[in-house]
């Protein structure tokens, strides 16, 4: 029933879709590190929608859902999914563990890291191209893409578990009106819910993104409304302002009208610009 609603609502807005994702994959499965239980909410999972073979470019998008870390919104999980494999690309829906519950950080860049690693690993089985791997997040996913776009790593050669040696690294990101900052400009929901009600100040200067830019972070689409009342503007302003610095490329767009959370949005022309970009970085035809 609820894929039905998300086809409906991606069909209204004027896209076909046929695609059934594959069953879920436990990102670790023996059990992932620092579980809590053994119910679903301990389980991080990736859902696969692959587009059309006559469509498909080989790329593909690892796609965090917001929801404060404390919950995850299917119109940013599954509704992206849809829409990327309408343009060639896979999309690679991450269920990950929730500071709602007792989860807090280093957990959640672990699931996304694991994530981007089972990707690469399982490319040859699912016909992607290990390096045109991206990953994409909104709002609190945001947070997380963001964690992962600047705390990436090479991967252990030496790991017994072969998706482990693994690059972490994503091949570009798309920040989706992203919370970036664990500072004054955050959502406090979302840096409760990650780092618990009081964390020190290194590890909110560590999880606040915009000071984690270096020349090594990919490439990023950001983007923001100047309506967004949950998380300030600020936050994508920064981070575009840190990847200048850094010598990063990247796109960004603030655009007046629109509020949070609105994922596709109807038509809102966030997704026509961000197609435009994919296709300059290679991920559509």
């Amino acid at each position: 029933m609820k894929i039905a609603l998300t086809l409906f609502f991606l069909s209204f807005v004027g896209l076909t879709i046929s695609a059934e994702p594959l069953p879920p994959l436990p990102l670790w499965p023996d059990g992932a590190p620092g579980a809590l239980g053994k119910e679903d909410k301990d389980i991080p999972t990736l859902t696969v929608y692959l587009p059309d073979p006559a469509v498909a470019t080989g790329a593909a998008v690892v796609i965090f859902p917001g929801g404060g870390y404390g919950g995850l919104a299917k119109h940013e999980g599954e509704g992206y999914a849809l829409w990327l494999n309408q343009n060639g690309i896979a999309g690679l829906v991450v269920k990950y563990r929730l500071g709602s519950n007792g989860y807090r950080h280093p957990i959640m860049l672990q699931d996304a890291a694991r994530a981007v690693r089972l990707t690469r690993a399982k490319a040859d089985e699912w016909k992607l191209d290990p390096k045109r791997i991206g990953i994409m997040g909104s709002s609190a996913g945001g947070h997380l893409a963001s964690t992962l776009l600047t705390h990436f790593d090479a991967g252990k050669p030496d790991a017994t578990d072969p998706i482990e040696r693994q690059s972490s690294r994503p091949d570009l990101g798309i920040l989706c009106y992203a919370v970036i900052t664990m500072g004054d400009l955050t959502h406090k929901g979302s840096r409760q819910n990650l780092l618990g009600k009081e964390p020190t100040p290194e590890l909110i200067d560590l999880l606040s993104n915009e000071k984690q830019v270096t020349p090594q972070t990919p490439p990023c689409f950001v983007w923001h409304t100047y309506e967004d009342t949950a998380v300030p503007v600020e936050n994508s302003l920064n981070f575009a302002a840190a990847l200048r610095r850094a010598g990063v490329p990247f796109d960004l767009h603030i655009y007046q009208k629109g509020g949070h959370g609105m994922g596709l949005g109807n038509g809102h022309p966030w997704s026509v610009d961000c197609l435009y970009w994919l296709k300059v970085q290679g991920f559509v035809k």
